[in-house]
């Protein structure tokens, strides 16, 4: 204990001396403090290890998720399914952009594009480029008008109305908005490619002779990390029809997605491209604005790996059948415990018919809801019958690689939970299920998650 004191003081008194460190290592001064704060609508989920997989005597489904003790770090997860409402937000988003985009373009005055020079700040001069979208950004100020009624002016109206189905693809004269221009464009970092370390060949002329030199060189392209990728964010409300054949579900592809009686119902109709595209958008909408009030910057949100998805839904328990603890789907009243199919013809033993509200039934131990049942939720992982048997037991995930991005395998994504439509088996915390990248459904929603910065909350 003296000794610590002694060390102590020593750092006190080197730090009180002005700039100078007398030669010592005492690292970097007048960092900022970081305090960690619960992401709205999150929960988190503390580091631990868990016994990952088939924890009963069922030899054929241990052969695709057999027992196997795995580790994952702390991280948030969403407390709920996303909601319509929730979605909804990204997609108006996106709705609002292009407008913008397409009023700064005809230059209407209060929507014209800002230049990033004219910001305030003493360096703006060295972020100019040939690049607009790197000098320029969009007016998000200015107040867009949707009433057709209180359009300001002629071009205007001619912007706006863009964004809308033509006369011929109308129903009755209704105007709505064309689905199929809300397209977002998001980039992200390839960071198994990076790091691979796969440097570009080059025969260059390096001693101006005017021809390739005989042996060429590596040039290390970093650019070529940098992903982009456009995707229509709407969601499929079609599934509802496709889904089920001889089955009368058009109420729902009329009303589910939009109509406010369902705002805090699961969003559904997403394919996993369209999941991956929201937690991009979440994440540069709250750095938009942590960079707006200059505060730090936190961890990108995405989808949960499988493992992550696992050790969740356990709620803290081991070796557990439900998230809820216990080896049956009712309780000891004979009330059953979440939104799935629990007898033959008969969806609505358990209270629900379709999906439910994301809150309607109780929490598991980490108070996280519907983590077994009302619709099954998309993960990060790509799905193997043998995954478990390769992958690390540190924080494991099987991710695509730069070489098989496009191979059959990597584009089966792991989904999780069971749905409203699944028997109780699929509701079970270590069963395993499959779904393409780019297939949306009336029973597959998401939620997403984000690693948490540093060991423990409790170290704060």
């Amino acid at each position: 204990m003296k000794k610590f004191l002694l060390g102590f003081t020593a750092l006190v008194l080197l730090a009180s001396c002005g700039s100078s460190d007398h030669g010592e290592l005492v690292g970097v001064q007048n960092r900022p403090t970081w305090y960690p704060s619960e992401p709205y609508g999150m929960v988190y989920i503390p580091q631990g290890s868990f016994t990952m997989g088939n924890h009963d005597e069922d030899v054929p489904y241990a052969y695709t998720a057999p027992a196997k003790v795995v580790s994952v770090p702390s991280f948030y997860m969403d407390q709920t399914e996303i909601t319509n409402n929730e979605y909804r937000q990204f997609v108006y988003w996106v709705r609002d952009s292009i407008a913008r985009v397409r009023l700064a373009e005809d230059g209407l005055e209060g929507f014209e594009w800002i230049d990033r020079n004219d910001l305030e700040g003493p360096y703006n001069e060295y972020i100019a480029g040939e690049n607009d979208s790197l000098t320029q950004r969009l007016n998000w100020d200015a107040y867009l008008e949707w009433d057709i009624d209180r359009y300001s002016s002629v071009e205007y109206a001619m912007a706006i109305e863009s964004m809308y189905l033509k006369e011929n693809e109308q129903w009755l004269g209704y105007r709505h908005l064309d689905a199929r221009q809300l397209n977002y464009t998001f980039y992200w970092i390839d960071k198994q490619e990076a790091a691979q370390k796969r440097n570009r060949y080059e025969n260059r002329d390096l001693d101006g002779d005017g021809e390739p030199d005989k042996y060429g060189v590596y040039i290390d392209d970093r650019s070529g990390f940098f992903k982009k990728e456009t995707i229509n964010v709407y969601p499929d409300t079609l599934v509802w029809i496709h889904d089920f054949t001889y089955s009368f579900n058009e109420p729902m592809h009329d009303k589910y997605f939009w109509h406010p009686a369902y705002d805090d119902y699961p969003v559904v109709g997403v394919s996993w491209r369209q999941a991956r595209a929201f937690a991009n958008w979440r994440s540069k909408y709250r750095r938009d604005f942590l960079k707006s009030e200059r505060e730090l910057i936190e961890h990108d949100f995405r989808l949960p790996t499988e493992a992550e998805w696992e050790y969740a839904a356990r709620g803290g328990e081991e070796l557990t059948t439900y998230p809820w603890g216990g080896p049956y789907a009712t309780n000891s009243s004979g009330c059953y415990l979440a939104n799935f199919k629990p007898r033959r013809g008969n969806v609505t033993a358990d209270g629900g018919f379709y999906p439910v509200k994301t809150t309607a039934y109780n929490p598991n131990g980490y108070n996280l809801y519907c983590m077994s049942g009302n619709v099954s939720e998309w993960t990060s992982s790509a799905f193997d019958v043998q995954s478990y048997a390769f992958e690390s037991d540190l924080s494991p995930q099987f991710e695509y690689n730069a070489e098989e991005w496009e191979s059959n395998t990597m584009k089966r994504k792991v989904i999780r939970g069971g749905s409203w439509k699944d028997v109780a088996y699929f509701m079970q915390v270590g069963a395993r299920d499959f779904q393409y990248q780019d297939t949306a459904t009336s029973y597959i929603g998401f939620r997403t998650v984000q690693s948490f910065l540093g060991r423990d909350i409790k170290d704060f």
